[in-house]
């Protein structure tokens, strides 16, 4: 603990330790003033701001560090300084004592209870920032609950301090006025119980439930609002439309189909959606063509001479092609039909809550699941509209190999597709706006992976902003920007990877008013309905995340909450997604990063393992890389882990499982792993973290042990 946060819990000690060897509780009571009320208010009627200033002072001591008797004091306060004046002085007192009461809490024990509840304060966070202001509002009206306890417990989230102190100041008024009215009536109360009774208390507590009440009443007749404009169908044709066939409907659709509900997917083009077609299938087969291209290139490390290979380009499409067509029968018409899912094709158009139009035909159904993906998202640069440039989504009908290929983005896909045609005979030049390469990773791991790609012959320009397009006399060129000043690219074929968008154009969503956020994604609360609680999204088009595994995780929230949502509705768990950039090296993560810790203020020991000591990296000429593991200091709990080196998408699976289930280091260093193995790195991060961590009085009374008798 800082030398800061010990002298502010001494002076609170002290402070309180004062009060009860004082009897201040004892002190501040009825029956104290009541007995020396004409003496007071004599004093108070001779030095009427001092007597008001002190008070107020003495009130905000009190609630600050939390001294029994504010209650007595807010009654005194109405006998000593009348109703009006009684009410201003208290309603101030007790706004700023609770405000620094609140601030203490938060100084001192946030951190603390971030670092070892994180997935607990996250989701508190995450509802204090949506409804905080309406939480607060009704708890302070309320008198039966502590005082202290809401400013604790308020201290520890992260809500705003200007919306605490005048949502505390207004909700706190209604029961300052009742307590000081009270107070000028003082010779005629024996006790706080005469004060709140039953039915008073009844009525705040009624009166603190009305702002959470009305809002939700709110939402259920703007819901029922949009719905009027609809005739609901007095019967249905399906439980479940889902409308998209790629991850996250795929899914859903199966949930369904296993809960014996009636289900209809609708796909417009090909089952499997992106993934499968466009996405992770190809973008796979592709890089593994090229990782054999580089080992290839590299046999002479391995004592292999003579190799003369190159690479066949139509020939690694094709492998593509296959790889696709070997998989496809996973997400095929053939094989949901069979699950019991009726599968359509066609273009979806939602015509109303409970209504999907699809080839003329209208389908009734009580719930309908948006899961249609998203598509790349392509930047306005001035004369791109020139130039016939590749995306993502149909790059796979090239059929030959570009001799000069532009590579526009930095992120995940941008970083794949480069080393992926560097390696299979491309020069590559690699262009992206942010300082660097996977932005949203760690610092190390870009550092890493912009190395690899020097070494692979990539020129990587980043902090270069692409400003125009052209294409003169055949010849095809970006103009782009940095520190140094205007360049200028030529290229045979470029590849915009600047990220995607959510697919939700052509759906219909104007017929029932429902809007899209700027890139794409729809509005959703969380368990994953938009504004009529009948119709959800997962996937692309809900957001965050553009991961193949996130859709999956979403979908299962969709497809239950459709089914069951009336007797029993899942929240969204977003506390544990991994991701990985199969690169060469690979990039996973998991958890928060150093940056996001220190944008939370959430403090950490950062433990680093070097793959290039492990023994079957050595062995696999793959020596290179780190585990990093982020943990609260002093504790084994796994905040985050960044993962770079050979499969790191997979041995990261292991601190996924474990942050899943609460398990810390620890554990994962009692862990039999098989020798020799890459897994074995997150064995060997467990160990330096552990090392890290000993305690050093124990190790010198070990050593003064073993040394007994021994010369």
């Amino acid at each position: 603990m800082s030398r800061s946060r010990l002298i502010i819990l001494s002076l609170i000690a002290l402070l309180v330790a004062g009060a009860v060897y004082f009897d201040l509780h004892e002190v501040i009571t009825l029956e104290n003033f009541k007995a020396r009320q004409i003496e007071v208010d004599t004093w108070v009627s001779a030095n009427p701001l001092v007597a008001a200033f002190g008070y107020l002072l003495l009130y905000v001591l009190v609630t600050a560090v939390n001294i029994p008797g504010a209650a007595a004091m807010t009654l005194i306060a109405g006998a000593l300084f009348g109703i009006l004046q009684g009410t201003i002085i208290v309603s101030f007192a007790s706004t700023i004592g609770a405000t620094l009461a609140f601030l203490l809490s938060r100084y001192l024990l946030r951190d603390f209870v971030e670092q070892r509840f994180r997935r607990v304060t996250t989701r508190i966070n995450k509802g204090v920032e949506k409804d905080g202001a309406y939480y607060l509002f009704t708890l302070r009206l309320v008198p039966a609950f502590p005082f202290f306890a809401i400013n604790m417990v308020m201290g520890l989230t992260r809500l705003n301090i200007v919306t605490y102190y005048w949502v505390s100041q207004l909700g706190m008024l209604p029961a300052t006025i009742l307590y000081v009215n009270a107070g000028t009536q003082i010779g005629q109360l024996e006790s706080l119980s005469g004060i709140l009774s039953p039915q008073i208390i009844v009525s705040f507590v009624l009166l603190g439930l009305f702002p959470l009440v009305a809002r939700k009443l709110v939402e259920n007749y703007n819901a029922r609002k949009q719905r009027r404009k609809f005739t609901k169908p007095a019967a249905f044709d399906t439980n479940l439309v889902v409308i998209g066939a790629g991850s996250a409907g795929l899914v859903s659709a199966y949930i369904a189909a296993a809960a014996n509900a009636k289900v209809t997917l609708i796909e417009r083009e090909r089952m499997g959606g992106d993934c499968l077609n466009t996405g992770c299938v190809p973008s796979k087969a592709l890089i593994r063509s090229s990782r054999i291209m580089s080992y290839i290139n590299r046999s002479g490390e391995f004592g292999i001479t003579g190799s003369d290979a190159q690479a066949n380009f139509p020939a690694v499409m094709q492998r593509v092609q296959d790889v696709i067509g070997k998989i496809e029968p996973h997400d095929s018409t053939e094989r949901y039909t069979e699950l019991g899912v009726d599968c359509v094709t066609g273009d979806a158009r939602i015509t109303s809550p409970w209504t999907v139009e699809v080839n003329g035909k209208t389908i009734h159904t009580r719930s309908i699941i948006i899961a249609t993906g998203g598509q790349p998202a392509v930047p306005p640069i001035p004369g791109l509209e020139k130039v016939d440039y590749l995306t993502s989504d149909n790059l796979w009908q090239l059929e030959e190999l570009p001799k000069r290929l532009l590579v526009l983005g930095g992120g995940a896909i941008g970083c794949e597709l480069a080393q992926a045609f560097r390696r299979l005979g491309s020069d590559v030049t690699q262009v992206e706006m942010l300082p660097r390469l996977l932005a949203v990773e760690s610092e190390q791991a870009s550092a890493e992976v912009e190395a690899a790609f020097r070494r692979d012959g990539i020129y990587v320009l980043t902090g270069c902003r692409a400003t125009s397009f052209d294409s003169q006399a055949g010849q095809d060129s970006m103009v782009c920007e940095d520190a140094r000043g205007e360049q200028r690219i030529p290229f045979d074929k470029v590849i915009i990877a600047t990220g995607r968008r959510g697919n939700t154009s052509g759906l219909g969503l104007e017929n029932i008013g429902l809007e899209t956020r700027p890139d794409g994604t729809l509005e959703l609360n969380d368990f994953l309905q938009t504004i009529y609680p009948n119709i959800y999204a997962c996937g692309d088009v809900a957001g965050p995340y553009q991961l193949t595994h996130a859709a999956a995780h979403q979908a299962w929230y969709c497809a239950m909450n459709a089914l069951f949502g009336k007797f029993w509705k899942f929240r969204v768990d977003y506390s544990v997604i991994p991701r990985a950039v199969f690169c060469d090296p690979e990039v996973a993560s998991v958890g928060i990063s150093e940056d996001s810790a220190a944008e939370q203020g959430i403090q950490y020991k950062a433990t680093t393992y070097g793959i290039d000591d492990l023994d079957r990296a050595i062995a696999d000429g793959e020596a290179r890389g780190f585990v990093r593991v982020l943990t609260p200091p002093g504790s084994a709990k796994i905040l985050g882990v960044t993962i770079v080196g050979p499969h790191a998408g997979d041995i990261i699976s292991e601190y996924v499982l474990a942050m899943r289930n609460g398990l810390g280091l620890d554990k994962i260093l009692g862990t039999v792993h098989i020798y020799p193995t890459l897994a074995e790195a997150n064995k060997f991060a467990a160990g330096n973290w552990r090392k890290a961590n000993l305690s050093q009085r124990m190790l010198r009374l070990s050593g003064w042990f073993h040394g007994l008798g021994v010369k």
